[in-house]
């Protein structure tokens, strides 16, 4: 599969979960998409457990939905800071009204309550915040990847796996090497 001419939002902030931001940053650049990570600010960022500094390509400021085909959102505690920006949440909002998915995993869910994009629908998050997933309005379930529309949302980096494949399968289109014929 080949996806080159695809374009993605990768947020990043401080204490990413280093598997959620590399794995789709990597994986999705061998399919020939073109990545750009976001941050609050122009300072590189540094994962939870310690990778980086990872330069950012741009800031939150500096980009607009209609520019990209998804939007990835990773965990760790990189969430609970792009949550409070409210550039941040207009973008997640901006890809939800205009029909692109939005791949978020583990505590990254923080940020689509925060937007309020999420009452209603079906997804997963980690145990750890699943009552506010559910206070949110959320029908969360405990399964590896939920799909549910535009979204696709994942519990932890075990999950990376079948995350990604969706995420690669709603970028390819309803023509894609997956779809049923």
């Amino acid at each position: 599969m080949t996806l080159s001419g695809k374009n993605v939002l990768l947020l990043a902030a401080d204490l990413f979960e280093d598997m959620e931001l590399l794995y789709p940053l990597y994986r999705l650049g061998e399919e020939g998409v073109a990545v750009t990570v976001a941050g609050l600010d122009v300072s590189p960022v540094t994962g939870k457990k310690g990778y980086g500094p990872l330069a950012v390509d741009t800031t939150v400021d500096e980009v607009a939905a209609a520019h990209f085909d998804a939007l990835v959102i990773p965990g760790g505690f990189a969430p609970d800071k792009l949550r409070r920006s409210d550039v941040v949440l207009a973008l997640v909002r901006a890809f939800d009204t205009a029909d692109k998915p939005i791949a978020f995993i583990c505590h990254a869910g923080w940020v689509p309550i925060s937007a309020r994009i999420v009452n209603g629908r079906r997804a997963t998050s980690v145990g750890a915040i699943r009552d506010d997933m559910v206070n949110a309005g959320v029908d969360w379930v405990d399964e590896a990847t939920v799909v549910d529309g535009n979204l696709i949302s994942a519990r932890t980096p075990a999950d990376l796996g079948p995350w990604m494949k969706a995420l690669l399968a709603a970028l390819a289109g309803p023509d894609g090497p997956d779809s049923p014929r």
